[in-house]
Formats: structure tokens, C-alpha cells, sequence
């Protein structure tokens, strides 16, 4: 019996590696896999829909998994998953102390369906009482002028988003024209050592630990999604993909925390390992639903309260129904 042939579409991640290399099979597939940049593979995705499976942007994927009749569905593939606080990059000039500070200033993201971005309005709001309405929200490309909203919105009336085509977010931060720019990467200015550029929160780490000790949220930027025909026609397909998703993590996070194969040059990686199992209940990158409920669920609000999602949508529903399901003997 032929395998069935599955294209899928990722950045190069060491916890997918096994996996596209074919050290890991998933039984009964043959898998093409093409390794791009991730916001081309957004685009591609999310537009023409080029490959049966492929990373996408957390909040781009609510958007669409929340349609009506959607023909998106995900995994519980964790690709990329980040702490945000360190995303907060301001004008000395503005006085920005405290997150607090931030009510009534000009904030700058590359979408507003931006996924980092999407986290860190949902904190200001939850944490500090800094609404969507109280911030003059700006768009723009994020080192280059350009960068266009890559799913449709429903904003909610109070939001001011001013949409920006000529300019960056690093080149308006560094001028003052905004008070902040909302941003997954350090912009050029800040990598560059602009000298009014600093970041509001140098002790983010030791922020982050905090919050996720607090909540149990562990920001999820991208995830894999699918083409639901192909499940219409192959029910099997998703848990036989998870099964080698989650046996290609296993290898990666073996090789970190083992000092005799480690693969990366780095001192004291295997003992960071285990700190961070510890941290995080044993796994260091958890999939799953159960294991990221909290994450799974703060996403699906702040998408929703956002104007991102089209509904409130829970995680049993934007992933195959009995994904999950036990087999364990």
C-alpha cells in the first residue's frame, strides 16, 4: 500500500529536524517538506494555501480557524513559543517608566494580528488596566516600509489604528514619532545602538519567570496548521503527524540535556536544561492540549476581545476532535 504524500511547510526548527530529515516517520506518510522564512510561509499559507500543513502565526490562525466554515485546522504542535516583556521597545524621550506609562502614548506593531503583540495588549489590559482604547495604535512594516495586515479584522469601535505605508517602526521609534514599537525582534535601531532606544523592561527574564509561575502561561507564538480536507479524506493523518512531532522534540530535547552529544557550542546548555524542566513540570516544550490549556485558552480570549477572532473559541475546537485520545497500555 502507497504512502499518502503530504506537503508541509516550517522554519528550521532542531525539534522538527528528525522529522524532515526522516529520522522520525509518521506512519503511513511521506512527507515534502519545504523550509522557508516563517513570514513567507504566512503569506503563502494564508493566501493560497500552498501546502497541506504548515507553521503559522498563532493569531493569524485564530482569525482563520474562527471563520465560518473554516478550512484551517490545527495541531498541537508547539513551533515557536516565547515570553514577550522583552518586546517593549521605547523613546527615552517619552519618560516611559512603567507599563502603566504607556496609557496615552503611540504604540507601533508590525500587524495588529501580531502574535507577540497580541499577548503583550492582553497583559496591559489584565495586569495594568491600559485598554485597547486608551493607546493610539500605529501599523507598520517593522525595519522596512510595507508590511500589510495579512488576515481580515473586526476592530472593536474604541481602537485608533493608524496604518503607516512610508515608514518603519524602527526609523518612528528612534525619531520619536512613537512613544514605543510592540515588536517579536529588536528593531534596527535598538540592535544598532540608537541611544534613545532602550527597552522598557531590562529585567524581563526575571519578569517572565514570575508571570508564568503566576498563570501557567507560556506564550505560544506559531503553530502547525492544516488543510481540513485533508483530514475530511484521512482522519488518521493527525495523530499519526502529532505521534512524530512529538518523538522528533524528544530526540532534540534528549540531545540538549545529555553534555556528551549536546550539538550546540554553548557552556552550561545541558544544566540550563535542567533547570528548565524543573521550571516547567518536567517538560521543557510542551504539546498538547491539557498540557497548554492555559496558553491555548488566553489566546482564544485576546484574539477574540482584539477583533481578531471571529468568536470566542474554545481549544477542543480548533483542533480534530479525540486528538487527544489515550493509548496508553
Amino acid at each position: 500500500m502507497s504512502k499518502l504524500r503530504l506537503t508541509i511547510a516550517t522554519t528550521d526548527y532542531d525539534h522538527f529536524r528528525d522529522f524532515r530529515l526522516g529520522t522520525v516517520q509518521a506512519e503511513g506518510i511521506d512527507t515534502v517538506w519545504s523550509m522557508l522564512g516563517h513570514h513567507e510561509i504566512f503569506a503563502r499559507m494564508t493566501f493560497n494555501r500552498e501546502w497541506d500543513a504548515s507553521e503559522l502565526s498563532f493569531a493569524k490562525f485564530c482569525a482563520q480557524v474562527t471563520r465560518k466554515d473554516s478550512d484551517l485546522i490545527g495541531l498541537p504542535v508547539v513551533c515557536s513559543r516565547l515570553f514577550r516583556f522583552s518586546s517593549f521597545y521605547v523613546n527615552k524621550k517619552s519618560k516611559i517608566r512603567t507599563a502603566k506609562d504607556l496609557k496615552g502614548k503611540t504604540i507601533g506593531s508590525p500587524e495588529w494580528a501580531h502574535t507577540a503583540a497580541v499577548y503583550m495588549r492582553g497583559w496591559l489590559n489584565d495586569e495594568h488596566g491600559v485598554g485597547l482604547k486608551d493607546i493610539n495604535w500605529v501599523q507598520a512594516g517593522a525595519n522596512e516600509p510595507g508590511r500589510i495586515e495579512k488576515v481580515e479584522l473586526n476592530l472593536p469601535k474604541s481602537v485608533k489604528l493608524t496604518r503607516i505605508k512610508d515608514k518603519s517602526l524602527s526609523e518612528m521609534v528612534a525619531s520619536g514619532e512613537i512613544d514605543c514599537a510592540l515588536i517579536a525582534r529588536p528593531p534596527d535601531c535598538f540592535r544598532n545602538g540608537h541611544p534613545d532606544v532602550v527597552r522598557l523592561f531590562p529585567d524581563f527574564w526575571e519578569m517572565e519567570e514570575k508571570y508564568y509561575k503566576a498563570h501557567k502561561v507560556w506564550p505560544i507564538m506559531h503553530i502547525i496548521s492544516m488543510q481540513k480536507k485533508v483530514l475530511d479524506e484521512n482522519p488518521w493523518v493527525a495523530r499519526n503527524l502529532l505521534n512524530a512531532f512529538n518523538e522528533s522534540k524528544r530526540r532534540s530535547v534528549e540531545r540538549l540535556m545529555d553534555p556528551a552529544v549536546s550539538r550546540y557550542p554553548v557552556a552550561w546548555l545541558p544544566t540550563y536544561m535542567r533547570k528548565m524542566s524543573d521550571l516547567f513540570g518536567g517538560d521543557t516544550f510542551p504539546y498538547g492540549i491539557e498540557e497548554n490549556r492555559p496558553t491555548w485558552e488566553q489566546m482564544l480570549r485576546y484574539t477574540y476581545e482584539q477583533g481578531i477572532a471571529k468568536r470566542h473559541a474554545k481549544p477542543e475546537e480548533i483542533f480534530p476532535k479525540g486528538i487527544m485520545t489515550s493509548v496508553r497500555v
